[in-house]
Formats: C-alpha cells, structure tokens, sequence
C-alpha cells in the first residue's frame, strides 16, 4: 500500500501549474503527486514521471491517460530522456526523494530495519550493487567513509571494524546478521535511530542517492523555462544541504560566484525563504513526513 503524498498541496503550490504546461514529477512512486498534478493541467498540458522501481512502473501503467509519459530510469538522466521525447523545456519539475513508505514495508527489499531480510536496498532491482556486497567486500576504511559521510555515525570507524571482524567468521547476508555485528556499539536506548542511520549510509551507497541528486539538480537549470519552477522535498540533513547550497549559490560548496559587476551568478531564486514542513495533522496521519523538508525556487 502507497502511503499519501507527503505535503501535497505545498508541492502543487509551488509548481504554480499552468494547465498547458509540461511537468516532470522525478519520483513517481505511488502516484500521488503526479495524480494530483494531472488533476491540475489542461488538454494540452503534459507530465513525464520518472521512477526505476518496478512496483511504480505497475503504478503507472494503471492510469489512462495519455498526457502521462512514464519513464523506466533513474531520474539522473532527466536530459538525456527529455531529449528522447522531444522536450526542450519545462514549466516544472518536482522531486519527493528518499525511499517510499511502500519500499520500506516490503520487507524482502531490505530497506527497513524492521524485518528480518536479505540486504538488498537497490531502488532499480535489475542490477547493480547491493547492500550485502558493500558489507561482505568493502574495506573498514571505506565503511568508516559511508557510515560517517551518509549515516553521519559518531562511531563510524569502531562500527566499520565490527562488520569487518564480525564477516571474518562468517558472511553478513541478513538484516539480522548486520544487526548482530554491531549490538555491541549501539548507543543504549537509542537502538532503532542507530540501525536508521546505518541502513541510511547503505542505501544511499547502494543507489548513489547523492551522486544522482547533483546530477539531477545541475541538469534541472539547463532544462527549466525562465520562471520555471523547481519543487525539491529532502528527508535527511545530507540532501537537503545539497538542495540548499544549490538553489542559495548554484553550487553543492564554497561560496557563489560573483560577474565583473559584483552580481550573484547563481540560475534560481528560493521562493520561500525557509523550508516547509509537515503540521503536527500532517505528521499525526502520516509519520513519513515529520522529517520532510521542501524547498521551492524559481529559475531567474
């Protein structure tokens, strides 16, 4: 069961739809966003929705309408499949990313620390790597990487040296295992937000979440109409600072560049000045969205 779209009127509101405009809704997910969006456009109005995920694919293939475009791709190739289905330019583009509450309660895909499973944790289950292969082959120092980088782990690097000894007696394969390996290390009382944070550096290895993000937001300029708009909603620190430092500098770090004239050169403007986030009614339906954070800006 897809959950509902988390802050579903704010996104549509700063998306400022034109009912003959063109959409991409990046993470198609369950739907509701772009269902929602789809309510919202006119005849000529059109929507592309990108998602790798198979159960999403199943998703889209159940709604009729011929001003839906699906895409089966990761949305890091937002230009290159624009291009393929002729689009030069768009009026919007949204992006609700992390992982859906649907993906987290399937157990066999490994996303959740909640069941027992194999560790998997690929958003795009044809290939690739997965989280067992990172645990079972990757050195301590390139765990002590990932688990301080993307699951921010104050014991980063005794954690890496747990899963390292712990698969010198036998594979890591299950949620269980990876668990076990590091009871030892984990903060008394704060168990399940330990095991979150874990399995957050994993799954953002596992699908390069950041990599594709940069990508993603650097392509977003290059294919937004001036005033387009760009609707970006982020469930963790690492990923909004990247959507920040890129709609506040046009960059991911350091300072923004300046012309000759001492002028920002920077290709979008916030819209709002802080993030958005849930209301306590929000937050009290629906839990996923507690830790949402949504920034809109606008191409200059």
């Amino acid at each position: 069961m897809y959950h509902n779209p988390v802050l579903l009127e704010a996104c549509l509101e700063g998306l400022a739809i034109r009912p003959e405009g063109v959409y991409v809704d990046i993470t198609f997910g369950g739907g509701g966003h772009s269902k929602a969006i789809l309510e919202r456009l006119g005849e000529k109005g059109r929507l592309l929705a990108f998602d790798q995920d198979s159960d999403a694919r199943a998703n889209a293939q159940a709604i009729d309408d011929k001003r839906l475009t699906f895409i089966d791709a990761n949305f890091r190739y937002l230009q290159k499949y624009l291009r393929l289905y002729g689009v030069k330019q768009l009026d919007g583009i949204l992006g609700d990313l992390g992982v859906s509450s649907h993906q987290f309660d399937t157990p066999e895909r490994g996303f959740s620390t909640r069941f027992e499973a194999n560790l998997d944790m690929r958003m795009n289950q044809r290939g690739g790597l997965t989280a067992r292969d990172i645990v079972d082959t990757y050195s301590a120092e390139e765990l002590h990487r990932i688990l301080g980088m993307y699951g921010e782990l104050q014991n980063a690097k005794t954690a890496a040296q747990a899963i390292v000894a712990a698969r010198a007696n036998r594979n890591i394969e299950t949620v269980n295992d990876l668990k076990a390996a590091l009871q030892r290390y984990t903060p008394r009382g704060k168990e399940n937000k330990y095991f979150a944070q874990v399995f957050q550096a994993l799954r953002i290895e596992v699908n390069d979440e950041m990599g594709a993000l940069q990508e993603f937001l650097t392509q977003s300029v290059e294919v937004l109409k001036p005033q387009g708009r760009l609707v970006v909603m982020s469930y963790h620190s690492l990923e909004d600072r990247l959507v920040k430092n890129f709609i506040g500098k046009g960059k991911f770090y350091g300072e923004v560049e300046k012309d000759l004239f001492g002028n920002d050169l920077k290709p979008l403007q916030s819209v709002t000045r802080k993030p958005i986030e849930a209301s306590p009614e929000e937050i009290a339906q629906n839990s996923r969205a507690r830790s949402a954070k949504l920034r809109v800006a606008e191409k200059l």
